[in-house]
């Protein structure tokens, strides 16, 4: 099954290619990205993803995303699967 996310991140060195490889590292394929301007200090990242075994869960790659430095507000496509670590994600 396929999620969407959506990111909300500074616009720093690394950022983006942080948020990939934890992705990748925690067992989900990158099936779509998009990346787009959301002001002069930040941007937005929409990723499809799919994990590559059933055991993987989006709750604690969400939990894992949040942790990175650099990150102000993640979501999911209410069409897909919805966790709470994701949903209820705020800015600071």
């Amino acid at each position: 099954m396929n999620h969407l996310i959506h990111i909300e991140l500074d616009r720093l060195e690394g950022s983006l290619l942080r948020i990939l490889g934890l992705v990748e590292r925690r067992g989900f394929n990158i099936d779509g990205a998009e990346l787009y301007d959301l002001g002069e200090d930040k941007r937005g990242l929409s990723l499809t993803l799919r994990p590559r075994e059933a055991s993987r869960n989006l709750e604690t790659l969400g939990l894992q995303i949040d942790r990175l430095y650099g990150i102000r507000r993640l979501s999911a496509d209410p069409r897909g699967v919805t966790t709470s670590a994701i949903k209820n994600k705020v800015s600071a």
